[in-house]
């Protein structure tokens, strides 16, 4: 199965994903909320996934009132495989199929390597490593399954690209796995179809981030009390940092037929901060 040729289409045929379901795993808020809401406005149905199930039905909500589009909110532990193999049975069953994931869940604790625990790397690497290869295997199962194909779009980090801070081996080290992953799926996938696209943020201040910031830069010796200096960070050439919808409509691009003819690639959204 080929990937389509779309040169016909027009630019609003290009970008709307009218008629298409897509999955967005940690989209209860952050990035991955603001990742469905584009998804939602150019026409997707959306099931979100989230480890706080409230958050997942919140935003779901949201979603759907916004703009009148079938949104589900379920619990997802992306490390856990029969959690992801029901919510992607629940976006099949109730949306109808899937033909978009966003692997976007991950976590950045800040453990110096020296006090670094075995079961410390496991956790970090469960949810971004394994969580990426879980949840593109259930989504490429179901979209080969339906014969539909689709795309898989993986929120990968700058760190998937450099070295980051000290404290975060574990962190670095499955951001390049999730890279890697990228393009070994790409090649994989193909001939099912499936595109497999990567998007690599530098630091987005978010609720969801502030907090483990705040634990980060604490393991560093911050003082209690003193807030994150989140305007130094990720500002890049730019001269700002990013909010969530500067890499939500990035994941947009690549879940769209304007990136039909992209696999395999990690699109850096970060503000020219690795330029």
């Amino acid at each position: 199965m080929s990937i389509a040729e779309v040169s016909g289409k027009t630019l609003d045929e290009l970008v709307s994903l009218k008629g298409r379901r897509a999955v967005v795993t940690g989209g209860g808020r952050g990035l991955g909320k603001a990742i469905a809401l584009r998804l939602a406005e150019a026409g997707a149905d959306v099931l979100i996934g989230d480890i706080d199930e409230d958050l997942a039905h919140e935003a779901a909500a949201d979603v759907a009132q916004r703009y009148g589009v079938r949104a589900v909110g379920v619990a997802m532990d992306v490390a856990d495989s029969a959690s992801v193999a029901a919510a992607a049975d629940r976006a099949v069953g109730e949306l109808g199929g899937v033909e978009a994931w966003i692997n976007n869940a991950g976590i950045f604790p800040s453990i110096p390597l020296l006090e670094m625990s075995d079961a410390d790397w496991d956790k970090v690497f469960d949810v971004n490593a394994r969580g990426v290869f879980i949840g593109a295997r259930e989504a490429a199962r179901r979209m080969s399954g339906a014969g539909t194909g689709g795309v898989i779009v993986n929120i990968v980090s700058t760190a998937g690209f450099r070295a980051s801070a000290p404290g975060l081996a574990a962190y670095v080290g499955s951001k390049h796995a999730a890279r890697g992953l990228t393009r070994e799926l790409a090649v994989e996938l193909a001939p099912l179809g499936i595109r497999v696209l990567g998007v690599a943020p530098s630091y987005v201040p978010t609720e969801g981030n502030l907090l483990m910031l705040r634990q980060a830069l604490a393991a560093a010796g911050m003082p209690e009390g003193q807030e994150p200096p989140t305007a130094l960070m990720g500002t890049g050439p730019v001269g700002r940092p990013g909010v969530p919808d500067d890499i939500a409509r990035v994941v947009l691009f690549c879940a769209s037929d304007l990136a039909a003819f992209m696999t395999g690639s990690t699109l850096l959204a970060d503000g020219g901060d690795t330029a």
